[in-house]
């Protein structure tokens, strides 16, 4: 038989360069506001970014007093387009599609939700595949660290931009997490409720090392050209290195459960009586075709500064350990955590729940069992949902 390739699942024929959004594409549902256009925005590790650009979305209506606005923080390969359908300008569904809308958990007809693209992402928002403006190129290699507070400080921008003085609550999943608790920390006034599902205070060791072994199969790959990418030919992308680092980072969102519930040991290619390396079991196939999806939407270089600054999350980092920073949330907070989560695993969303009540402040801890990991925070919406209501209504009438 002929021996199947581990490339050929991606096409990579047919795959630019990169699967950002440039200008000129179609804007789809994106709004954009310039983040401080009189001045650089520095960063916290140093950078400095001449111009700043951030894309967001709107669902829902806001009130004259601007006190119904819920901010909806992404994880690493989301965007602002959280709810939905695939279209010009939006290559998939929303990713909250079940819990953001009318009648739905984060009701539409009730809450104003807003979603922003992060900064160093690839969906609108400045990041490495953007024009640098004095080049006239993409920043590509020379686009600097950014940290979960340089997020926060442009979904600030935002909120100035929409007239929000204050979220009703921020809320994220995962990455979506660390900015919803950076917000409690940075702007305390600002945030009438934390929601943090699947998060951490701080990233582990295992999660800092997961996330090495993933930058380090996008610049391994030959095509990545030290971040310098973008003029490459359709197909001549580092479209493998980011699809392994998808891959790599498929299996800890996941649990052996669920692998072995869905694909056991079914074959994709016939094991006959001649095996060679790339004859593929199922589950291979499974790792294959979320590696070429995430190829034809996602940026090679936005996922190493957004897998960095997921790395570089700490609130206790200058401001003299966590307990210290967690003592400037001032408003209540819920935590979520997934009982079958290896990634972000249930201790840490109990550290949160557990110091935050030490020092006498308000939090709740909910526990959603799932078999599916890490990944239930986008796939338990009604478990999500059931929590997420009445910590929105309390704190709508007051009552935490």
């Amino acid at each position: 038989m002929t021996e199947p390739s581990r490339r050929a699942p991606l096409s990579a024929g047919l795959l630019p360069a990169s699967g950002a959004w440039r200008q000129g594409d179609p804007v789809g549902a994106r709004r954009f506001v310039a983040v401080a256009p009189d001045r650089p925005f520095v960063l916290e590790g140093g950078g400095i970014l001449r111009e700043v650009t951030v894309a967001y979305e709107t669902w829902g209506e806001l009130d004259a007093d601007a006190s119904n606005a819920v901010l909806v923080c992404h994880a690493l390969t989301g965007d602002s387009h959280a709810v939905g359908r695939s279209g010009p300008g939006h290559p998939t569904d929303g990713w909250w599609d079940r819990l953001i809308g009318p009648g739905r958990p984060l009701d539409t007809d009730r809450w104003f939700v807003v979603c922003a693209n992060i900064l160093g992402g690839c969906q609108g928002t400045t990041g490495p595949s953007s024009i640098d403006t004095a080049t006239g190129r993409p920043y590509g290699s020379s686009f600097p660290v950014v940290t979960i507070r340089d997020i926060v400080r442009t979904q600030a921008a935002v909120a100035d931009a929409l007239g929000v003085a204050r979220w009703l609550a921020v809320v994220g999943g995962s990455m979506g997490g660390m900015q919803a608790l950076e917000w409690g920390v940075m702007y305390p006034e600002r945030v009438g409720g934390v929601v943090a599902i699947a998060s951490t205070a701080a990233a582990s060791a295992l999660q800092i090392a997961l996330s090495s072994v993933q930058r380090s199969s996008i610049v391994l790959d030959p095509n990545w050209r030290d971040g310098d990418y973008y003029d490459a030919e359709p197909g001549e992308g580092p479209h493998f290195g980011l699809a392994l680092a998808r891959q790599s980072a498929q299996i800890s969102y996941r649990t052996e459960q669920v692998f072995n519930h869905r694909f056991g040991r079914k074959e994709l290619d016939i094991l006959d009586d001649r095996y060679t390396l790339w004859q593929r079991f199922d589950v291979e196939g499974y790792l294959d075709y979320h590696g070429a999806k995430l190829v034809r939407r996602f940026d090679a270089n936005s996922y190493l500064v957004i897998n960095r600054a997921m790395d570089l999350h700490d609130l206790g980092r200058g401001r003299g350990g966590m307990e210290r920073a967690l003592a400037r949330v001032g408003a209540p907070v819920l935590t979520m955590s997934i009982d079958s989560d290896v990634l972000y695993p249930s201790y840490q969303q109990e550290l949160i729940d557990q110091t935050v009540r030490s020092l006498g402040g308000d939090s709740t801890l909910v526990e959603i069992s799932s078999p599916d990991g890490h990944d239930a925070f986008l796939i338990e919406t009604d478990a999500v949902g059931a929590a997420l209501v009445p910590f929105l209504s309390q704190i709508e009438k007051g009552d935490r």
